[in-house]
C-alpha cells in the first residue's frame, strides 16, 4: 500500500506526444489510452503507437471490443495492459492474459465491502492489476466517490482509485483510504483530450508536500 508521496501514478485519456512528455516529467509509472469511440478522448492504434513513452507502461482503455480486438490493437499500438473498463467476466480476462489485464470494478455497485472482495477474490488469478471507479458501469465520470470504506481491502492485487481525482483532492483521496495507485484524467485536463500541465504539476506538488509532511492536513496543499 501506498505512504502519501511513493502513490503509483496514472494518467489516461492521452491523445498526443506534449502531454505524454508531461507525464512522464511528473512521474508517472502508466499512461492510459482510451479505445472507445464513444469517448472525446478515443484515439487510434496508430495514433498511440506514434507517441514515446520510455520507462512508462502503456494501458488501453477498452469497453466493448472482442477479446481479437483487443489483442490486435494491443498488439499495433505497442500496449502493455489492457483496462477493461465493462462488465467482462474471469474467461474474457484469461483470454486476453493475467498479466496484461487492469480490471475495472464500482464499488458504488455493491452492497458492503465483503460482497466487492468476493468478486475481487473471483478475479485474482486472471488480473494484474484492479481499479475502483465511481459510478456503476463505464468510465468518465468526472466525480469522485466515498472511498473511505476501501481502506484496508483485502486483496492480493495492486489497485488503483480513480474517480474526479485532481491536484485540489488528491491529498485527501489518497489519506482516505491509502491505494496503491491513482488514476487521473479529466482531474487534470485543458479540455477533453488535452492535459493542463499546470495541473499535473500542482498534482505533482501536492502529494510531494504529503510525502514531506505526511501528518499536514491536506487542505494546506
Amino acid at each position: 500500500m501506498s505512504t502519501c508521496g511513493d502513490v503509483m501514478l496514472k494518467v489516461c485519456g492521452v491523445t498526443n506526444q506534449e502531454d505524454a512528455d508531461a507525464c512522464r516529467a511528473i512521474g508517472a509509472s502508466l499512461v492510459g489510452f482510451i479505445f472507445h469511440p464513444e469517448s472525446r478522448r478515443n484515439v487510434t492504434p496508430e495514433q498511440v503507437r506514434a507517441i514515446e513513452t520510455p520507462r512508462i507502461m502503456r494501458v488501453g482503455v477498452f469497453v466493448d471490443q472482442s477479446p481479437d480486438e483487443i489483442l490486435h490493437i494491443m498488439d499495433t499500438a505497442g500496449l502493455h495492459l489492457a483496462q477493461l473498463h465493462g462488465d467482462q467476466d474471469v474467461d474474457f480476462c484469461r483470454t486476453v492474459g493475467r498479466n496484461r489485464v487492469m480490471r475495472a470494478f464500482w464499488p458504488e455497485r455493491y452492497d458492503s465491502r465483503e460482497a466487492l472482495e468476493r468478486d475481487l477474490i473471483r478475479y485474482e488469478n486472471c488480473c494484474r492489476f484492479y481499479l475502483f471507479d465511481a459510478g456503476s458501469s463505464g468510465g468518465g465520470h468526472g466525480r469522485p466517490f466515498d472511498a473511505s470504506w476501501l481502506k484496508g481491502l483485502c486483496s492480493l492485487k495492486t489497485w488503483f482509485l480513480a474517480g474526479g481525482l485532481g491536484p485540489d483532492n488528491i491529498c485527501e483521496a489518497v489519506t482516505s483510504c491509502d491505494p496503491c495507485g491513482i488514476d487521473l484524467s479529466s482531474g487534470v485536463e485543458a479540455s477533453p483530450g488535452i492535459k493542463d500541465h499546470d495541473k499535473l504539476n500542482a498534482l505533482r506538488s501536492a502529494l510531494d508536500g504529503m510525502m514531506r509532511n505526511p501528518n499536514q492536513h491536506c487542505g494546506d496543499f
